[in-house]
């Protein structure tokens, strides 16, 4: 037998005109006869992080059930078509983050399980897990995270304790930043704009990459190249409407019902940053706590803060839900978009874990018991298709740690854990 098959390095990219586009993992990146899991090209887990606020209304949140044998909830019923890949886990507690001020503090302990002014043990103490994941992920990727959100102000990373990370909420910087030449985003921009798309100055480096691939890789560059054109119209029409009504400094591109179109977008360059290595940890927020935005696509005209302190009213319950499933709606957007890029015999979702959740269980309460969470993802033997109902007061650090051992991150303790989740 002949193994004719043209090998390609893993760091192969496209490169035109200062411009570099990095490639999926292609069938010509693994070398002839030789398994996946036997070569450097072997997928390693990506890590995701997707913040919502105030809790969910539990009896709308918790499913019927347990095990595999759990029926979706109406919150989470959009998710229902990703089943194999949503992992439900209930019971957990973030006791670190539970404080008299919780707006001031929910969202920077999700991923610290540290109080701000708390007595600090060990180094990381006051570092969220993204960023321990990053320090060891992100050195195979030029971006060692990326940090993003629907809505600006706060933080949810801590590369250093009591530092927040920013959130960039301005789909065109995220996009330059990941895939635009130049030392500042004025310099990107320009040269984004002077040509209207950067696949200009790749294409002739394309045509002759697909000149010498399979007809299996050709399609998958064909479709990657596609989706980044979707991406930067997309980006475009936001920012031609933006412009339209003067510079809007830290707020969302595009007027409030284009709200849905931004968080999309978001996904959509967190999905991007995957597909091509860009990152192999990010972080989400959708809407910041206390927000007072409405939601007219599900018909809420009251401020999302004042609603989430339903004083048990059933009919806050109900329309708290509706905002609820729309962010779950938006959410199971991105999983499907992550199940329909292939990797590797299978697809995006099979080599990532994303948990979804908020650091608040009743928002009327604003405690943080039990938190409202979800994984994402069969990445690093995550088995999917589970309800897992933990004891009582289980540790939220605890799940926060399996995601990262489970990635490949050597940590044995992460704030108040007391081991790994085995079930997962």
């Amino acid at each position: 037998m002949f193994l004719t098959r043209k090998h390609l390095s893993r760091r192969t990219v496209l490169r035109g005109a200062g411009v570099t586009i990095a490639l999926p993992l292609l069938d010509a990146m693994i070398p002839a006869a030789t398994a996946h899991a036997q070569t450097a090209a072997a997928i390693k887990p990506r890590l995701a992080y997707v913040y919502f606020p105030h809790g969910a209304v539990q009896k709308f949140w918790t499913p019927e059930g347990e095990g595999r044998d759990f029926k979706f909830s109406r919150i989470l019923k959009p998710l229902e078509d990703m089943r194999d890949y949503v992992t439900v886990v209930s019971n957990l507690r973030n006791k670190p983050g539970e404080s008299s001020d919780p707006h001031g503090i929910i969202e920077s302990t999700w991923l610290t399980c540290q109080a701000p002014n708390a007595p600090r043990q060990g180094a990381d103490a006051g570092v969220s897990i993204d960023q321990i994941a990053a320090r060891e992920l992100g050195k195979a990727a030029p971006l060692s995270s990326i940090e993003l959100c629907g809505e600006p102000g706060g933080a949810v990373s801590f590369k250093t304790p009591g530092v927040g990370l920013p959130l960039e909420g301005n789909p065109r910087r995220v996009f330059t930043t990941m895939f635009g030449p130049g030392d500042s985003n004025a310099e990107r921009t320009a040269l984004l704009q002077s040509t209207g798309s950067m696949l200009d100055y790749v294409r002739e480096a394309s045509q002759t990459l697909s000149s010498t691939l399979g007809a299996s890789d050709r399609v998958l560059i064909s479709d990657f190249l596609e989706s980044v054109r979707e991406v930067e119209g997309r980006v475009q029409k936001l920012t031609a409407k933006a412009q339209s009504l003067g510079e809007l400094p830290n707020a969302p591109l595009g007027a409030p019902d284009d709200f849905t179109e931004l968080l999309d977008i978001q996904f959509e360059m967190l999905a991007l940053a995957f597909q091509t290595n860009q990152t192999r940890v990010a972080t989400m927020r959708t809407i910041k706590e206390a927000s007072m935005r409405t939601f007219p696509q599900v018909g809420v005209d009251e401020a999302y803060h004042p609603l989430s302190h339903h004083a048990e009213d059933p009919e806050k319950h109900e329309r708290l839900a509706r905002v609820h499933i729309y962010q779950v709606e938006r959410f199971a957007r991105f999983a499907k978009r992550l199940s329909s890029i292939k990797e590797a015999g299978g697809c995006l979702l099979d080599n990532t874990i994303i948990l979804y959740g908020s650091n608040m269980a009743n928002s009327d309460m604003h405690n943080n018991n039990p938190l409202p969470q979800l994984l994402l993802g069969k990445g690093g033997g995550v088995k999917g298709g589970q309800h897992l109902s933990l004891p009582k007061d289980t540790p939220h650090a605890n799940l926060l740690l399996t995601m990262a051992q489970r990635a490949g991150v050597g940590i044995e303790k992460f704030g108040d854990s007391t081991g790994q989740i085995s079930e997962i």
